[in-house]
């Protein structure tokens, strides 16, 4: 098991690049099995979930040739049925939460797909109902197999379209009844979907494939279905996550930092979330340049009370990126209530940043109030294990900041969503270097 070794309080400089976005990346990856022909995707990120999605389709006898650094060719013209049916790849979709966005393509193709129960982060419940739910309604029977543990779907005539009212605006959820609709007979149409950039990427991808789909943008999709898709040439926007941690890395290090190419238009109210916390941020062309500030102050209600960051579908704030908020609020001057609604244990980790000396009240599993310290009394050095993706990002960015040598254990979990990211922000002036 890897680990990094962290040097904090070393201030970031220069530029750095977000990579490809990982949601987006699992969306239109899982996409390709809708389609015979060549599908060429770009930006992929190079991170464990994206490689181990990729994998899988290997595993599918699904063609795929790397073109470039981060840019794929896939062809699935010949699927392995009788893998795709095998104990072995319910076992592979378990371990790996993005290979639920595998199902709705399968069953619209193939008539049949199975369901494992999804693995990834440590964050509580992470339901699945809306993906159930909606494939039903376009006429998927659905039975749980025991000795596999997993759900099997299949259908007799074909999927049909139909109408639907989510559940949740569930992202994958969404995504994966898209892409079953894109093969069903007639039109489908989704009510309370979800609406963020990916969902929109995957839709243009469908409709530069011949998939005829009204709405992207909105809650309220039409997905005109059809009998041939064909391929597409597809480049997946910068992850808007890894947008958002850099920018409370510069933040609870004091830095000057500017993160290029971030798809501006792309990344909704995740700048003015940013700006709440007294983090002032400029758009330079499709660049975002941080200044360094001696001092980055909450703003308070207008009533003078402690105001709340919470998470909401979007064009609201994404919950991934509540962890960095949090620990960007703990050097910050001022309090504030961070509510993560979606997951009931993701808050757990800031037990790590309280022994480096945060002072974070946790309320309950969802809420957390954090008084800032601002920057008078230096995070410690901590030893900590990465629980999850966000957990693990906000845990590094803690000890960046923080006065001494700090080690994070477990850091797969960093490495499933984040590229690189000791040598890139070694390359910024971070002191980060990563053991076995």
């Amino acid at each position: 098991m890897s680990k990094y070794i962290i040097e904090g309080g070393h201030r970031l400089n220069g530029n750095i690049k977000p990579q490809g976005a990982k949601n987006e990346a699992l969306q239109v990856i899982s996409a390709v099995l809708l389609t015979s022909e060549p599908v060429t995707i770009h930006n992929v990120p190079n991170i464990l979930d994206v490689k181990n999605l990729i994998d899988l389709l290997r595993a599918m006898n699904v063609k795929v040739e790397k073109i470039g650094e981060h840019s794929y060719r896939f062809q699935a013209d010949d699927l392995d049925e009788d893998y795709i049916s095998s104990a072995d790849f319910v076992a592979r979709c378990a371990g790996l939460r993005g290979s639920v966005l595998v199902v709705g393509p399968l069953l619209a193709r193939l008539g049949q797909s199975y369901f494992a129960k999804p693995g990834g982060d440590k964050i509580g419940r992470r339901k699945v109902d809306t993906h159930i739910s909606g494939l039903s309604k376009l006429g998927a029977m659905i039975a749980y197999n025991e000795e596999r543990q997993a759900y099997y779907l299949v259908t007799v005539n074909g999927l049909k379209g139909c109408y639907m009212l989510l559940d949740e605006a569930s992202v994958t959820g969404t995504a994966n009844i898209i892409m079953a609709a894109s093969l069903a007979e007639g039109t489908t149409t989704i009510y309370n979907a979800a609406c963020e950039p990916y969902v929109q990427q995957l839709c243009r991808m469908l409709s530069q494939m011949g998939v005829k789909i009204e709405g992207i943008g909105s809650n309220l999709l039409r997905i005109t279905g059809t009998d041939h898709i064909g391929g597409a040439d597809h480049t997946i926007l910068p992850d808007m996550i890894e947008v958002g941690s850099f920018i409370g890395m510069a933040a609870l290090t004091q830095s000057e930092l500017t993160i290029k190419d971030v798809s501006y238009d792309n990344l909704g109210i995740i700048p003015d979330s940013f700006r709440r916390l007294g983090i002032r941020l400029e758009r330079r062309g499709d660049d975002i340049f941080i200044p360094a500030q001696d001092v980055y102050e909450i703003e308070t209600n207008l009533d003078g009370s402690i105001p709340t960051i919470a998470d909401a579908p979007w064009p609201g704030l994404t919950p991934d990126l509540l962890s960095v908020m949090l620990v960007t609020a703990t050097q910050c001057r001022g309090s504030v209530l961070i509510h993560q609604k979606m997951f009931e244990s993701r808050l757990f980790f800031v037990d790590r940043l309280i022994d480096m000396g945060a002072q974070i009240m946790l309320c309950d599993p969802h809420r957390a109030v954090v008084i800032g310290l601002d920057h008078k009394m230096p995070l410690r050095a901590n030893n900590m294990h990465s629980p999850d993706i966000r957990a693990g990002i906000a845990m590094l960015i803690a000890a960046l900041s923080a006065k001494g040598m700090s080690t994070i254990d477990n850091i797969d979990q960093i490495d499933r969503g984040y590229e690189a990211i000791d040598t890139r922000l070694s390359s910024a002036g971070a002191c980060i270097s990563r053991r076995e």
